[in-house]
């Protein structure tokens, strides 16, 4: 679980950094990304796993109903999450 909590995490930590637009969807996502990693120092994995999907799922609703946009480096990776 720990391993896996650490691959969503860097994946979704490159793709942030590209994220634009509304603001709310992006300050949601970033908390649930944060919470992912005080968790993981803190060995409780499970939570931290939680928290990574919750994280993918408000980048991946944001981006579904456009109140957000990935640039073009990953644009084309969108479909692969």
């Amino acid at each position: 679980m720990k391993l896996e909590t650490k691959k969503w995490i860097e994946r979704l930590k490159e793709r942030l950094s590209e994220v634009k637009g509304d603001k709310r969807f992006i300050r949601n996502i970033k908390a649930y990304f944060d919470d992912s990693n005080y968790f993981l120092d803190k060995g409780d994995f499970i939570r931290a796993f939680e928290c990574i999907v919750w994280a993918w799922a408000w980048l991946e609703i944001g981006l579904e109903v456009g109140k957000i946009e990935i640039g073009t480096a990953h644009a084309d990776k969108q479909e692969n999450c």
